[in-house]
């Protein structure tokens, strides 16, 4: 009787033994693909409609807050790369996030003042618009989104 248990704790060590070494290396992807959507100036050279925006995959964690990733992806605007292919952001440089709550289907993402700053025409505003509804609206829980800045929904934004 002790020797099948000393065969059996031989057998589940050797078990345990080989699946540590085995998964040892082994990395898991966390990786999502996700996409973030800005204006081209080949695709849309003459600029008629200027909410016209095309997205451009980026490769994100798989964490709790990858929506919120994903738009922080989007104010950092396009690389060196897709910047030749055309693709600009109408979003100004550094704005920060500062919230994002969805609830019921709704994206209710707010901005430093950053995001309204020197910003003017309305073609401008539309396309800035654009680029976070879009971005937001691809993932399949959003249905509608709300902007502010610093809390303030009311005349933000404006041209």
């Amino acid at each position: 009787m002790r020797i099948k248990k000393y065969i059996f704790l031989l057998i589940a060590i050797l078990i345990f033994s080989f699946l540590y070494f085995l998964l040892k290396n082994y990395t898991f992807s966390t990786d999502i693909k996700v996409k973030v959507f800005f204006g081209n100036i080949k695709k849309n050279p003459q600029a008629f409609d200027c909410t016209l925006v095309y997205g451009v995959e980026r490769n994100i964690k798989k964490t709790p807050d990858f929506i919120k990733q994903t738009v922080e992806e989007l104010l950092k605007g396009p690389l060196e790369e897709e910047k030749k292919e055309g693709y600009f952001s109408s979003i100004n440089p550094n704005v920060k996030i500062n919230s994002l709550v969805i609830k019921d289907g709704i994206a209710y993402i707010d901005f430093d003042p950053t995001l309204e700053q020197a910003v003017g025409g309305s073609c401008r505003v539309a396309a800035i618009r654009s680029q976070i509804v879009t971005t937001l609206k691809q993932f399949p829980e959003i249905k509608d989104v709300v902007i502010s800045i610093n809390g303030r929904t009311e005349d933000i934004l404006q041209p």
